[in-house]
């Protein structure tokens, strides 16, 4: 565990967040600075040309005069905290350059990889209990990079302590981070969020995939890992919802204790309140155990259809004034799920939100939702129809639209992620970051029956 003092915090305005964990080190903290050295001794690797230690420039989304009064930490990401981060040259990423942008590997980062996510039931047995495994092993490997932040009081900054995490769990912290609620006023906004609500929305959920997908491939030294997928169009239940796959459950919505992931904890369970920030780290008896329980919800008695899906790509605009859950004829609003996809206009519960309150349980408190694993495999669907729209549309980065949403303006860095990525830099096709999409051959039965074709791995023009 990390402990910050008190003297430091309050000098420093509390440095906060998601951290790399060479980053929370005294010097660090007082210089305000992020520029850890890499394995050659210097601040982002400057003696070898990966990068090098940059004064930040804040993205400010709001005209002069206009910027309201908040005093939440992650707004400007990551400049609350930090003057100084590292700007990495070429294919170099990481927060101190010593990784590969993604897609890239090795030494130089000069070889370029693309592998395959494929649809879970496409996968062999073995190579099913292979991702399993590497979940698992994920879930119970503390990460040697990163630490995250834990709070009672999110008005007390003197309260603030970062403390360490396993590798899936700082994927699962980083969702319920940018999901809570935004401070304005010393008053919290809920119908704000960094993650969802915004066209940020399907670009923030994709660098959330690659950086798990990245995090496991270096943990297990397997350049070939991909994470699976769940297509859920037009099922009558949740078919993977088996001891096989994704583990059953009781009326009580409790795991089978045969399933791969019933011995499954959720950080920041249990204590969802405003004012905290994931109070209950350390101690996973204090944790809640996964839950789940498909199709009990009255408010979510089906899975998205076939027709939802094409309906919801046969809108042009990525997104449309005023930028959040209200937004018509958006693919995005549409995508996430605040909007019927079949008029445009309609505001209902469909696609991704539905998903999420179908399946019960974990998953459907979407703050701490990425504990599931299902999480994953629900996201990375979502990110196939985003990729599906992208190729459709030809989308791009000026395919954003300027925005006035807090922390959701195109030039702004996801929160909470090093190095900066912008969110407009998300909007680019899958294989600019390493990956793609299986051709999942999958027929309208009316049991929910799937069809399946050997995985193929060209990128996919059709659903």
């Amino acid at each position: 565990m990390i402990l910050l003092c008190t003297f430091l915090t309050l000098c420093l305005s509390a440095v906060h967040s998601q951290f790399p964990r060479a980053c929370t080190t005294d010097e660090a903290i007082r210089r305000k600075s992020c520029c850890p050295a890499w394995k050659d001794g210097s601040p982002c690797g400057s003696l070898s040309g990966r990068g090098q230690c940059r004064n930040w420039v804040v993205f400010v989304p709001f005209a002069a005069g206009k910027v309201p009064q908040y005093d939440d930490d992650r707004l400007d990401w990551p400049h609350h905290y930090y003057d100084k981060t590292c700007e990495c040259k070429g294919n170099y990423s990481g927060f101190n350059c010593g990784d590969c942008r993604y897609g890239y590997h090795g030494e130089k980062c000069d070889r370029k990889k693309t592998v395959v996510r494929r649809e879970i039931r496409e996968l062999s047995l073995l190579e099913r209990k292979r991702v399993f495994s590497y979940l698992a092993l994920a879930k119970t490997t503390k990460s040697k990079d990163f630490v995250v932040l834990t709070t009672g009081d999110r008005h007390h900054r003197d309260t603030y302590r970062f403390v360490d995490a396993t590798i899936y769990n700082v994927f699962a912290w980083i969702h319920y981070y940018s999901m809570k609620p935004i401070m304005m006023n010393s008053s919290f906004d809920w119908s704000r969020s960094y993650a969802h609500q915004g066209p940020a929305f399907p670009g923030w959920h994709r660098l959330g995939l690659l950086f798990l997908e990245r995090q496991i491939q270096l943990l297990t030294s397997d350049e070939d890992f991909a994470l699976p997928y769940y297509d859920w169009r037009g099922e009558k239940n949740c078919s993977i919802c088996t001891n096989d796959f994704m583990g059953d459950n009781d009326v009580q919505a409790i795991l089978n204790p045969y399933s791969y992931f019933a011995s499954w904890s959720s950080i920041c369970s249990g204590y969802n309140y405003d004012d905290a920030y994931c109070p209950v780290v350390e101690n996973e008896y204090q944790m809640e155990m996964l839950r789940r329980k498909p199709g009990t919800d009255p408010l979510a008695d089906r899975l998205p259809s076939f027709q939802d899906v094409e309906d919801t790509l046969k809108w042009r605009d990525f997104d449309r004034p005023p930028y959040n859950s209200r937004a018509r004829r958006s693919f995005r609003n549409a995508l996430e799920g605040f909007l019927r996809a079949s008029d445009g206009l309609t505001l209902e519960l469909n696609m991704h939100n539905l998903v999420h309150i179908y399946l019960g349980g974990t998953m459907s408190q979407v703050p701490i939702s990425s504990n599931d694993p299902m999480f994953v495999l629900h996201h990375c669907y979502i990110d196939k129809i985003f990729e599906l729209w992208i190729a459709k549309y030809n989308g791009t980065p000026n395919t954003y639209p300027d925005n006035n949403q807090l922390g959701q303006g195109p030039n702004e860095c996801s929160t909470p992620y090093f190095p900066c990525y912008r969110h407009k830099d998300l909007l680019r096709k899958s294989t600019d970051f390493g990956y793609t999409y299986s051709i999942y051959e999958k027929s309208q039965m009316s049991q929910g029956q799937e069809q399946q074709e050997e995985p193929q791995p060209e990128p996919q023009q059709e659903v």
